[in-house]
């Protein structure tokens, strides 16, 4: 057998579902048994959905797990999601599923299903959302672990400090071009549409644009985005991370989204055609009466609450305008093709199918109601009355767990789960004493 064989011989197919957390989980299987991937024979216990953020079924406060004897679910690929993987042997290939209980009905745990079932409204409606989402994120150097703490790459910093703001600066793309040419070539493997590239605030922070497509395309492509990220991070000895606030002292990361909706005859229906916007400002308005239910998928850890601070990009006031980067909810275009709202809360760290639901219910909200979104937030001018988001992770649980809008895009069953798995965590966070409590509140020397 020649060295190219022995390689193909090593391929794989993996069968990848998302958790709550929007972490991959799944199976490898050998390229030569493929069609148990399409004949349904991959399975995996339902709980890998229930998992929180340190990989516990919490069985305790769920009961989905050893309780009811730890089921198995069906992986039910979607071939549509087929793609080569460039960087695992040759033939190896990658694909996303959805989670079926055993008598093929979607897993109620499943955050793809839950997207589906929301945009199957719109369906409904002889309409079809259409998404583009901007991500950022950091690129560390590889021995944060060893060192305990982030560091930006060697090639961003003079003598172990960043070398200043990077903001859309060239020079910070160039260096770390190899890293980022291996991002792309990843991302045209898998058929990506990534677009333009930038540096961020952060040292060692980037931006990519994923154009517009269908809802649930352009939640695939999201989370496949972090994970060519990453891999094309460790191709190069370096570590990439979502994490909204890696840093205290430089800017987090946020997960910023573009909707627009057309009809079955190909129109933006959010098109004001040079009129008065009422469509666009009513779905406005309905992504703000639902922010602050919404908040916990949006920022789904305690380090997520970090990013809302007054005077950062990550809006604290519930406002809206046209092109003010200042508000939650912001208005780019509002006349022909390209007309359309950018919602600017969530964090590089939420869960892009979660995400996406909770984003196209609330426009949904405003939609099939006329809804007034108050006072418009122009540079000039913010409403000093406006609802604010909270600084809190456990209040965001709490409003979570007793919204009616949550029940009912998410489900009651999955509302329960979601919302006690969180309230769990923050407890945890809570009763942690970190190095700064030590270093605070220990006495001096």
């Amino acid at each position: 057998m020649t060295a190219g064989n022995a390689t193909e011989g090593n391929a794989r197919i993996e069968v990848l579902i998302s958790d709550m957390n929007g972490r991959l989980r799944g199976k490898q299987i050998p390229i030569s048994a493929e069609k148990k991937v399409w004949s349904g024979a991959v399975r995996l216990p339902t709980s890998t959905q229930s998992l929180d953020i340190w990989g516990d079924d919490n069985d305790d406060i769920t009961g989905l797990s050893l309780t009811i004897g730890d089921p198995d679910g069906t992986c039910v690929a979607d071939r549509r999601t087929l793609v080569d993987m460039p960087w695992a042997p040759a033939g190896s290939k990658q694909v996303l599923a959805t989670m079926h209980e055993l008598d093929g009905s979607p897993s109620f745990q499943d955050p793809r299903a839950i997207l589906s079932a929301v945009i199957d409204r719109y369906t409904a409606l002889g309409l079809t959302p259409v998404i583009a989402t901007e991500l950022e994120f950091y690129l560390l150097a590889g021995d944060w672990r060893e060192k305990g703490v982030p560091s930006p790459p060697a090639a961003l910093t003079y003598r172990g400090e960043p070398n200043g703001f990077q903001l859309y600066d060239m020079d910070a793309l160039d260096l770390l071009d190899d890293y980022l040419e291996t991002l792309r070539a990843y991302a045209r493997a898998q058929g990506l549409p990534a677009d333009a590239t930038t540096a961020e605030f952060g040292p060692g922070q980037f931006e990519v644009n994923l154009l517009h497509r269908p809802a649930l395309a352009a939640a695939d492509d999201c989370i496949m985005l972090k994970r060519v990220a990453e891999q094309a991070a460790r191709k190069h000895g370096l570590k990439s991370t979502c994490m909204a606030k890696p840093y205290t002292d430089h800017a987090g990361s946020g997960l910023h989204v573009h909707a627009s909706i057309i009809d079955a005859q190909g129109r933006n229906v959010l098109d004001a055609a040079g009129g008065e916007p009422k469509r666009l400002k009513s779905i406005c308005a309905g992504l703000l009466q639902t922010l602050q239910d919404a908040q916990l998928v949006f920022a789904p850890y305690a380090n997520s609450y970090r990013r809302f601070q007054p005077g950062s990009f990550a809006p604290v006031d519930l406002t809206w305008g046209f092109g003010h980067r200042g508000t939650a909810v912001r208005i780019p275009e509002k006349d022909g093709p390209g007309a359309r709202i950018e919602h600017r809360v969530a964090g590089a760290d939420a869960n892009p199918y979660l995400m996406l639901a909770a984003i196209l219910g609330g426009m949904l909200l405003g939609l099939e109601n006329e809804l007034d979104p108050g006072e418009e937030s122009t540079p000039a001018y913010i409403p000093t009355d406006a609802p604010k988001l909270t600084h809190d992770l456990l209040t965001a649980v709490e409003r979570f767990r007793a919204s009616a809008f949550i029940a009912d895009i998410f489900g009651e069953r999955y509302q329960k789960l979601y919302g006690d798995t969180k309230h769990k965590e923050a407890i945890r966070y809570l009763r942690s004493v970190s190095d700064f409590d030590y270093r605070t509140y220990l006495p001096g020397l």
